[in-house]
């Protein structure tokens, strides 16, 4: 069984394949100082909940955009798994080229969310990631990485405008009834919701007309089907993105690992 760990900036998330289908996915707070005995602490308990016996963790792959935690997990793989992870970076074998001046400087979670895409709804295609930080890329037919847009994300946003406006209180996130507010927080929500859909219809619109054709757009991130709900850009809606490319980047390397030892 293949152990996929997805650390982003909000949260980790833990996820076991079997090889045919997703047995269990967990998400915990990232968070800087926690050791991988702790790690394993909480996610043994959740394995066995869904009786996932921890003995059947062969393999295991990390993908990172938090580097601070990166250590620790590590620790986890080779102490209480026993297996040596793979670290999803740049210089792995992604099976498509990485079209920028420094390959290097792109966050793992876009390479592997058009990793994903491209493999489950071909291509040319633009994937969302509606997560802390709103970040648009660019893949090609051939699947190919062609860079993309950042964003401050939706949550950030709101944090933002309720720091440095003393007056404003901190909201949650939901589609509001009516895009004029009767009041502040019905005009918060208002901005916040229909003007990330505006710069999701906006960013858009401009990376098709500057590649001048169509293409498949794929939302993910836990905010996708909140938003997806007030625009029809998106074509696909898959929240588990970056899971999905971690096991097929994972799938890859390590067969291509095995046919280099024989």
């Amino acid at each position: 069984m293949l152990l996929v760990v997805d650390v982003g900036n909000t949260n980790i998330v833990f996820a076991v394949h079997d090889g045919k289908e997703w047995l269990g996915t967990w998400r915990i707070a990232t968070t800087a100082n926690r050791t991988s005995d702790e790690y394993a602490a909480t996610l043994f308990l959740l394995m066995e909940k869904q009786n996932i016996p921890v003995t059947q963790i062969t393999k295991a792959i990390i993908g990172t955009v938090v580097p601070p935690v990166l250590y620790q997990l590590l620790l986890l793989c080779r102490q209480w798994f026993g297996v040596e992870p793979i670290v999803a970076s740049a210089t792995l074998d992604w099976g498509f080229d990485i079209l920028i001046n420094n390959p290097q400087e792109v966050g793992v979670d876009r390479l592997l969310n058009g990793l994903a895409a491209h493999q489950l709804y071909g291509g040319p295609l633009i994937v969302v990631d509606l997560g802390t930080a709103t970040t648009f890329d660019m893949i090609d037919q051939d699947g190919n990485y062609c860079g993309g847009i950042i964003a401050p994300g939706l949550t950030l946003s709101l944090e933002a405008l309720h720091s440095a406006a003393a007056r404003l209180p901190r909201i949650g996130i939901g589609r509001p009834q009516s895009v004029v507010g009767k009041e502040t927080i019905g005009a918060m929500k208002s901005g916040i919701y229909w003007g990330y859909i505006g710069l999701i219809e906006g960013i858009i619109k401009r990376i098709q007309d500057e590649y001048s054709q169509p293409l498949t757009v794929v939302g993910t991130g836990g905010l996708a089907p909140l938003l997806a709900e007030g625009t029809p850009v998106f074509k696909k809606i898959n929240p588990e993105l970056t899971l999905e490319g971690l096991r097929m980047l994972a799938k890859r390397n390590l067969l291509k690992n095995t046919k280099s030892k024989t």
